[in-house]
């Protein structure tokens, strides 16, 4: 099962992508969780990523691209996987494309996360920047990521759409339990299940 998750920061997919991967025994590939390890490295890389990262700006997409790539690749990934994070562009949706076609493999559904108040995003946010003590959580590096994600991301919910017809919304401004619920009637839907 090949599921890709959309939505803004805060909408709960990271969550909502670990109870995921538990049910199916897949990889929850997050490409905050790539990053945030690579740029705590002592290398030229992870030196670039921390800037960008702190910044609240997007990793370039040639980067991303083959980040992921690599990962896709592993053993663990051949039974399915979960995206989250990724792609956050056009050009990271056509690249993907590319990608699993060349893998002979295709998205199951794509879900998208949907919270209507910006504040409710927000509140999240900078709740679990309290939680996590996380430098990238800062309120001007969520602003500009929420904006980034409604400039950039959100219009591939359409793209999929259009594309692939595949994509289902998701009331991610509900309980964690009633958002997974509502995900588990999504996956019988669509037979990822």
């Amino acid at each position: 099962m090949e599921v890709l998750l959309l939505g803004p920061q805060g909408s709960g997919k990271g969550t909502q992508a670990q109870q995921i991967a538990a049910e199916f025994e897949i990889p929850h590939i997050a490409t905050g969780d790539i990053i945030r390890s690579m740029k705590d490295e002592d290398s030229p890389i992870g030196r670039d990523l921390k800037a960008v990262y702190d910044r609240g700006d997007l990793v370039a997409d040639d980067l991303m691209i083959r980040l992921i790539e690599e990962r896709l690749r592993r053993a663990d990934a051949a039974r399915g996987f979960i995206l989250d994070g990724f792609p956050r562009t056009m050009a990271q949706a056509e690249a993907l494309d590319d990608m699993l076609l060349e893998l002979g493999r295709d998205l199951d559904v794509v879900l998208d996360f949907q919270v209507p108040d910006p504040d409710t995003l927000l509140g999240r946010l900078l709740k679990r920047a309290s939680q996590e003590n996380r430098s990238d959580d800062t309120p001007e590096a969520i602003a500009r990521r929420l904006a980034l994600y409604y400039d950039q991301t959100a219009p591939l919910v359409e793209y999929y759409r259009s594309k692939h017809g595949n994509v289902v919304g998701i009331h991610a401004d509900r309980t964690v339990d009633e958002v997974y619920r509502e995900i588990q009637q999504s996956l019988d839907q669509v037979g990822a299940r």
